[in-house]
């Protein structure tokens, strides 16, 4: 069994737990579960919202559901392959959902039989394999795990909201009558335990599960604290114990259990708005989470290199998920968006890992990211749009330049200082079309509002 030792290792403290995530800048997120097969079909109509909402969009019958799921067989599941994707695209960390909404479980669970071993055809965890790969190839695993809602095992919570939003065109009376008797939920198999012990039952004891039997965990990624209370939360919370070092996201339980990190979702912040605060942005790739097989509105190569210099010149993570068939494949979509961002990452990756925000004000050409080494600071331009007369102005920029040099072929550039700011001369072509990176070392520790708390004694923490 691949059983973690971690617990006996030495607790560390919470600059030193963050060090590397603050490091990687961007991971994997990978929507994957039972969801898959039905592809965002039901009855042979196309059902709104994410691909893994589709129970709880759709109505499905908690019968229905589960009869479907012993025909799921992902036979092309090559968890080796994902992880090579996910490192050749120069991502530091992957995150999979152990555990969606719909309450089906990536491995072999003996809180619930509503698992892949037991409840499909395939009958083996895909947890396991892929931890393997993760530490074959040096990349950190983290799980996804929804805590509160479940739709399938008896107990779990269910999003009033959501659970009526998928009508067409209810009115409020009808709206305010099915919350009022059901709760949100919509089959009456859901509602023959209480949450107290689903929590008991089912979150705990998987949760444990996940921290014991698949070595070290990096991220434990909790989603919507929907009906929790503060009691459930300590529950979950103590079980941590088990994995020391693990960091975990704001989503256990509001406020009183803000986790290590924020996540906005499908949005990159305003330049200022997570001053101080360590966030990850988690976004799709095309529109949906799980797999839908029309969804094919995929986001350009550039559009998600921007998203990622961006945020990391804010200083954030960035989260781009995956949303693998019901093969076990990732979707050509997918794989042609991961190798394009590998290319551009090949060259630049310098100018996003264990870089921090940008101490300057929001360029109009581009974006920074900075990396203090001693009493100097080196900034990394990564240029969008290539100025057209050989001039690339930085406003504000004032410290003395030791080094100027375009980071792809270390082509030295010529500085000169103006009333305005820095002005660097360059050549008549960028490197790159998406984004070319140019790399400037001057005199003194430039900080910025986004560092506080993270930058000490002018080194990186």
């Amino acid at each position: 069994m691949f059983v973690t030792t971690v617990s006996a290792q030495k607790k560390l403290s919470r600059d030193e737990r963050m060090k590397w995530w603050r490091e990687a800048r961007f991971g994997m997120f990978i929507h994957w579960g039972d969801y898959a097969q039905w592809a965002g079909m039901y009855n042979d109509v196309k059902v709104a919202h994410g691909g893994e909402w589709i129970m709880n969009r759709g109505k499905i019958p908690v019968a229905t559901y589960q009869a479907a799921a012993k025909t799921f067989n992902p036979v092309k599941y090559d968890a080796d392959a994902w992880v090579r994707m996910a490192k050749d695209a120069g991502m530091k960390y992957i995150v999979i959902t152990a555990k969606h909404h719909d309450g089906f479980a990536m491995f072999k669970s003996n809180a619930s039989k509503w698992n892949i071993v037991d409840a499909t055809a395939y009958g083996k965890d895909v947890l396991k394999p892929l931890a393997e790969a993760c530490k074959k190839y040096g990349i950190k695993l983290g799980f996804y795990y929804s805590q509160a809602q479940d739709w399938n095992n008896p107990g779990g919570a269910v999003s009033r909201k959501v659970a009526t939003d998928g009508w067409a065109n209810p009115d409020s009376a009808r709206i305010d009558a099915y919350t009022k008797e059901h709760d949100g939920h919509w089959d009456p198999y859901q509602t023959t335990a209480t949450m107290s012990e689903y929590i008991d039952r089912v979150s705990v004891p998987q949760v444990k599960e996940l921290l014991t039997n698949y070595g070290d965990v990096a991220v434990l990624w909790w989603d919507t604290p929907t009906g929790m209370k503060d009691e459930f939360a300590e529950k979950l919370n103590a079980a941590l114990a088990l994995q020391p070092n693990i960091i975990t996201n704001d989503r256990l339980k509001r406020p009183n259990f803000p986790g290590d990190y924020e996540t906005p979702e499908q949005k990159i912040p305003n330049l200022g708005e997570l001053d101080g605060k360590d966030w990850e942005t988690c976004m799709t790739m095309n529109g949906t989470w799980g797999y839908k097989s029309y969804d094919n509105k995929w986001k350009s190569p550039e559009t998600l290199i921007h998203n990622l210099i961006d945020i990391a010149s804010k200083g954030g993570n960035y989260l781009l998920n995956v949303g693998p068939d019901a093969l076990g494949q990732f979707p050509q979509g997918s794989i042609d968006d991961l190798k394009a961002i590998g290319a551009w990452m090949k060259v630049n990756s310098e100018a996003i890992y264990a870089t921090t925000a940008s101490p300057l004000a929001a360029l109009p050409w581009g974006r920074c990211t900075k990396k203090i080494e001693g009493d100097k600071t080196i900034l990394y331009f990564s240029v969008f749009k290539w100025p057209v007369d050989g001039k690339l102005m930085v406003p504000g920029l004032k410290n003395v330049v030791l080094s100027a040099k375009l980071l792809a072929d270390g082509t030295a550039l010529k500085t000169t200082d103006g009333k305005d700011g820095l002005e660097i001369n360059v050549p008549a072509n960028a490197h790159s079309p998406i984004a070319s990176v140019i790399k400037i070392e001057v005199k003194g520790v430039m900080t910025s509002n986004a560092d506080k708390g993270k930058i000490k004694s002018g080194s990186i923490d």
